[in-house]
């Protein structure tokens, strides 16, 4: 009798368990894409397109660390940068340079306890014709019957970069259906170097930083993590103010000593301010998220009536 009511409740209880552990995967992949073609504004300018690939590998905590979630992060990115139009007929009108930026990196972030994470990253990689921006462009305008760029012998030349990171986040306040978090980061390297501050307000269904598409946390290894949700829907608004100390899609290389010929190389603006409204959706195998970005002129010789720049990013991940 007891064997015969093992055999009819042991597929229940392994059904229960399979679906009480089927939100924890320890592996995703997936890509994002940026395009300020996105917004259907008919623009093609500044930060015009990034494309980008990521694989990311939750990692074992100890039961008696601080740390509740580990995650290791791989990523392969393309950005391209362009002047008021990707149609430029003389340098004069160059008023943000043209430039390639492409790189391989990974990263390590370490999501805590208390709701704070600290990401560590490092980039390498190049800016300038070898990193193929013109070539891509070039091939999007011309499968979808766009313009003909022209302009690109104007760009910003060949230069190795190496850049780090380090981001830090951490819950201020949370209610039942909203939070507000803090958001900062510090960038140096040969290309990039700068720091930022601001937060992210949340409002709807999310999780802890530990466990959250906010912190791109949404694998895990740790199965005592008890969510606030089995998913995540909602809206966020994340404006940062950015100070930008030295940016080599603006400026060239770091270590260059003389510019090419045609090369045209412009001033950053110290302080930029940008924000970020989207929104998120995880469940299950799938994480989501859709946003637009505005961001005030990146440097001072931008056109007087672009007082900034927008564009539309969306990605996603499948977990596993």
């Amino acid at each position: 009798m007891k064997f015969i009511l093992f055999l009819v409740i042991s597929p229940f209880v392994l059904l229960s368990t399979t679906f009480a552990q089927s939100n924890f995967y320890k592996n995703e992949v997936g890509i994002q894409s940026d395009n300020d073609g996105f917004l259907a504004q008919r623009s093609d300018r500044y930060y015009t397109a990034g494309n980008f690939g990521y694989f990311r590998h939750a990692l074992k905590v100890a039961d008696s660390s601080s740390l509740q979630n580990k995650v290791l992060g791989f990523e392969l990115g393309q950005k391209i940068y362009t002047p008021q139009t990707g149609a430029i007929p003389a340098a004069i009108f160059v008023d943000r340079p043209f430039a390639g930026y492409l790189y391989i990196g990974t990263n390590l972030n370490l999501l805590y306890k208390n709701e704070s994470n600290l990401k560590l990253q490092v980039r390498a990689g190049i800016i300038g014709p070898n990193a193929y921006a013109e070539q891509i462009q070039n091939l999007i305008h011309n499968t979808f019957g766009f313009y003909h760029p022209t302009g690109w012998e104007y760009q910003i030349q060949n230069a190795v970069q190496l850049n780090l990171a380090a981001e830090y986040n951490r819950l201020l306040t949370r209610g039942t259906s909203a939070d507000l978090l803090f958001n900062s980061y510090l960038n140096a390297g040969t290309g990039i170097t700068g720091a930022g501050l601001g937060f992210t307000a949340r409002l709807g269904r999310f999780n802890q930083l530990f466990n959250s598409i906010s912190t791109t946390s949404t694998v895990t290894q740790n199965t005592n993590i008890k969510p606030l949700h089995n998913s995540e829907l909602f809206f966020y608004y994340k404006p940062m103010l950015n100070l930008v100390a030295y940016d080599a899609t603006i400026q060239g290389g770091l270590f260059e000593k003389t510019h090419g010929d045609e090369e045209v190389t412009l001033t950053p603006n110290p302080v930029v301010f940008s924000q970020q409204v989207g929104g998120s959706f995880v469940k299950k195998h799938w994480v989501f998220d859709l946003s637009v970005i505005f961001e005030t002129r990146e440097d001072k010789e931008m056109v007087e009536k672009h007082s900034g720049h927008q564009w539309g990013s969306v990605s996603g991940m499948y977990r596993f």
